[in-house]
């Protein structure tokens, strides 16, 4: 069988813990070209994983490698500009959420990937989980009625990635998060963008609709970027939404995800952190699963091989697509409109 030619642009702490060991120990795919800034890095990167081609220059790594995929896992900034490049040369792509940094971008990238026929996978490693899985199915089954009213909450031990701080889990690996990329509020820092992307690219996985306005108010750290985040959304379905999120979970805990779905017909709670799915419908009935050990334990593995299998044209159901990350960042772009204006925002 044919292995996926792939590209990975960006090569930072998150690429070099995660995709790249994943996609050299991948047998469908080949690790063929690696485009990231800084001469140093870029050889330290390519001699770690014998990376044939490495180039600070992304657009003349798109026109000189053969490729099928391209994982991006830049800056925040750089997503869009990167993305529409690799797609515009009929490439899949991998993006790192979030997805883009405001809401005509996503639009655009969501446009290009029907008009090219490519596929567009964000690695919500949340989405592609067991329990995600059986709350799906749940909610597929019209066990909840018509849905009206959500609560997501998300908390992680975050809150020294987003001051600018070294952080300690980090220290000692290959290379070490940047705080430009996390800490500055011009470059799309802060919880928001960086973690509580992954919570509502959660809550879109399970409510098909789009948002319609978004108030919020945000907790602030000296950069400028915020460290927490509350939300209220109403969608186009009429469905409301309360969101919770903090980078002020204490580093020895558990991280926090916690959606919960109220229908006409149950309600559903799916905690990550107890690893629990539950329905209970008003006609009495209770269903649950028994999940396996460390279910709600976060982990990007599955994302990366669905990634390559969208490459060599094998991928099913797509739980991270395009649509879920620009629901995603319509909500995002509106929250941080909203923190600054004081007043609902529309999509």
């Amino acid at each position: 069988m044919k292995k996926a030619k792939i590209a990975v642009v960006g090569a930072g702490w998150w690429a070099v813990e995660n995709h790249l060991p994943l996609l050299k120990a991948n047998p469908d795919a080949e690790v063929v070209a690696v485009c990231t800034v800084g001469a140093e890095n870029l050889t330290k990167v390519q001699h770690a994983f014998s990376i044939p081609y490495g180039t600070e220059n992304y657009g003349e790594m798109l026109s000189n490698v053969a490729l099928d995929g391209v994982v991006i896992s830049s800056p925040h900034v750089c997503h869009f500009d990167q993305a529409r490049a690799a797609m515009t040369m009929n490439r899949h792509v991998m993006v790192e959420k979030p997805f883009t940094t405001n809401a005509a971008e996503a639009r655009e990238l969501t446009r290009l990937e029907h008009e090219h026929a490519v596929s567009i996978v964000i690695p919500y490693g949340y989405n592609f989980s067991e329990l995600a899985d059986a709350a799906t199915e749940y909610v597929r089954q019209g066990l909840l009625g018509e849905i009206q009213h959500g609560v997501l909450h998300m908390a992680s031990a975050t809150a020294s990635l987003f001051r600018g701080e070294r952080v300690a889990w980090a220290r000692g690996s290959l290379v070490e998060p940047s705080p430009s990329t996390w800490a500055d509020p011009q470059k799309a820092g802060g919880f928001g963008w960086g973690q509580l992307s992954h919570a509502l690219g959660l809550l879109f996985l399970l409510v098909d609709s789009q948002a319609e306005s978004v108030f919020s108010y945000t907790v602030k750290a000296a950069s400028g970027v915020d460290l927490s985040d509350a939300a209220s959304i109403r969608l186009r379905s009429g469905v409301t939404v309360a969101v919770s999120g903090s980078s002020a979970l204490a580093p020895h805990a558990k991280a926090q995800l916690d959606l919960r779905l109220f229908g006409t017909a149950g309600h559903l709670s799916l905690d990550f952190e107890r690893e629990r799915v539950e329905v209970h419908t008003h006609a009495g009935k209770t269903l649950r699963i028994e999940p396996a050990k460390d279910a709600g334990v976060y982990t990007c593995k599955k994302p990366v091989g669905f990634f390559v299998d969208a490459c060599i044209g094998r991928a099913g159901r797509n739980p991270a697509s395009g649509i879920i990350g620009l629901r995603s960042i319509e909500v995002l772009d509106a929250m941080y409109r909203s923190a600054e204006s004081g007043r609902p925002e529309a999509v």
